[in-house]
């Protein structure tokens, strides 16, 4: 029971699953593997733990394969997958030279060594300017925390302080510094009531299969282990991201009526006039929620990710039958591909793409396809294959100019100038500044355009908005950066050419009313915001209506 002392705390976090959850805490086991043992090794040594890391990778492969199994079973194929990246991880053998090199060069142990490398590719994925590849970072975590649990005989486990009480997970609500597939699907989840965790976001694997068991989690909430504990009254909102210590009964009842009102009075995702909301997948298996939420067509498949995903490039046949199978799929809508937006600022260590001072400003883009013209051929002559089955729109990125623009769809129509093909359209993406001043002269020769917010504002502000010294300039309210899109607008406008919107702003209801004043009637956002969305253009267009 709550005591007096124990007073009411609000925190707002980052809803990743929705539902509602009321329980007490469960503290998951976070320091298994902070006493590993850290030794030199000499002579002999170097071979024995040599042999160990190539053991622990193995089982730990097989172990791998035995859960995507379970998962498959227990949730679904397309979850499983998510199984599939970790697995590449363990089995690339640039990582495995990488431990290797420090154990004979530098001498350490195994555990050292294996944390040691996939500390420092988790880091540089954490850095990458791009969520989803940020979410991604969490698989080096993981792949990481399962060679160490075969080298040290451990596995993952709640942490309970009062072990009189302890109910190993049952009606409670995890707490843990990440949510991970690890803390989702190794330790018993049928009876767990919800997650809380520092950090994860809404594409990390944890927060997909969070999603599908249908369990309530919210993140975001830096430093929230230290303000709780195993014991501690929880109320966890995944629709809002709320997260209440220690609630009161008023407010806990007020949130179950709240919770009970907002499943009663969803609006149907039907389309709705005024505004066509399509969605941005990044995987072809992603089509298939964009399809259940009545999207409008694809207005930004992120195909670079495909090959980030199975960590190697894919030859023309393997991505023919990820992108015919979206196009069949959407049945005449229209698909936009994002052809590859790759650099040294991703993780394509296969493309030998070498580091840059500053990768942003550099090799990527619509310079990279030029310099490496086989990526957009291959490429092209997948997407002119996938056309047969319906209309295919080619979108180039961080194109500069319109000479840039012709550049690159002249590559792509020269290596399909003898595939049989139907309706294929090329478009621009204006997220340069030099492109927005020269969308008249783009958009008189593109088929389409469509804006991408987020690298628009970064390249207009200088500004990194994960730099944790300056993300508090990152707003996206600011006058001139409407001024820009305008100018966007009215040249799509004046040559009656099509454009949307595909970067962040287009699924935040704050802006919404804006982008459609300007007469940006398409929208592209992530599928779960579908609803979202159309319930805000709803109450934008009932708004004017009674003006």
């Amino acid at each position: 029971m709550k005591t007096s002392e124990q007073h009411e705390v609000k925190i707002k976090g980052l809803p990743v699953s929705p539902g509602l959850a009321i329980a007490r805490v469960c503290m998951f086991n976070e320091q298994r593997h902070s006493n590993l043992p850290i030794y030199k090794v000499k002579g002999t040594g170097v071979d024995l733990e040599i042999a160990r890391v190539k053991r622990a990778i193995e089982i730990a492969g097989k172990r791998l394969e035995e859960l995507r199994t379970q998962i498959s079973e227990k949730i679904g194929k397309a979850e499983a997958e998510i199984f599939v990246a970790q697995k590449m991880i363990l089995e690339d053998t640039t990582l495995f030279k990488k431990v290797v090199e420090l154990i004979t060069e530098h001498l350490l142990n195994a555990e050292n060594a294996v944390s040691s490398v996939l500390d420092s590719y988790e880091t540089r994925m954490q850095e990458v300017d791009d969520e989803y590849l940020r979410d991604r970072a969490s698989d080096f975590g993981e792949v990481k925390r399962r060679i160490l649990d075969v080298l040290s005989n451990m596995k993952p486990s709640l942490q309970c302080t009062d072990k009189g009480h302890c109910q190993k997970g049952k009606n409670r609500i995890i707490v843990a510094e990440e949510l991970t597939p690890s803390l989702t699907v190794d330790i018993e989840t049928d009876q767990i009531l919800g997650f809380v965790s520092e950090r994860s976001g809404q594409n990390s694997h944890g927060a997909i299969l969070a999603r599908a068991l249908g369990i309530p989690a919210v993140s975001g909430l830096t430093g929230f282990r230290q303000k709780v504990g195993c014991g501690t009254e929880l109320l966890i909102n995944g629709n809002t991201g709320e997260v209440v210590i220690w609630p009161k009964e008023e407010t806990i009842r007020k949130a179950k009526a709240e919770s009970r009102k907002s499943i009663q009075s969803l609006v149907s995702t039907d389309p709705v006039a005024g505004c066509k909301v399509m969605a941005n997948i990044n995987l072809a298996s992603d089509v298939n929620e964009a399809i259940d939420r009545k999207a409008e067509g694809i207005g930004l498949y992120r195909t670079e990710l495909e090959i980030i995903a199975t960590g190697k490039l894919l030859n023309e046949d393997d991505l023919y039958k990820r992108y015919s199978s979206v196009v069949k799929s959407m049945k005449g809508l229209p698909v936009i591909f994002r052809v590859f937006d790759v650099g040294s600022d991703k993780p394509f260590p296969f493309l030998n793409i070498p580091a840059e001072q500053n990768p942003s400003l550099g090799f990527r883009g619509g310079r990279l396809l030029l310099g490496k013209k086989e990526l957009l051929q291959s490429q092209a002559r997948a997407l002119a294959r996938a056309s047969i089955h319906g209309p295919v729109h080619i979108m180039y990125p961080m194109v500069i100019d319109l000479s840039q623009f012709l550049e690159l769809k002249a590559v792509v129509e020269d290596a399909i100038k003898d595939i049989p093909r139907g309706t294929i359209k090329h478009g621009v993406m204006f997220e340069v500044p030099s492109a927005c001043l020269d969308a008249h002269e783009i958009l008189e020769e593109a088929d389409f355009g469509s804006i991408g917010t987020n690298d628009l504002i970064q390249y207009m502000f200088a500004i990194d908005r994960n730099n944790e010294f300056v993300a508090y300039d990152y707003k996206p309210e600011r006058p001139v950066l409407w001024k820009m899109i305008k100018i966007v607008a009215d040249a799509a406008v004046a040559s009656g050419k099509p454009l949307s919107i595909c970067g962040e702003l287009a699924g935040d209801p704050v802006y919404l009313s804006r982008i459609l004043e300007l007469g940006i009637d398409t929208v592209s956002v992530s599928s779960k915001l579908i609803l979202n969305v159309r319930n805000e253009i709803r109450k934008t267009t009932r708004k004017e209506n009674k003006k």
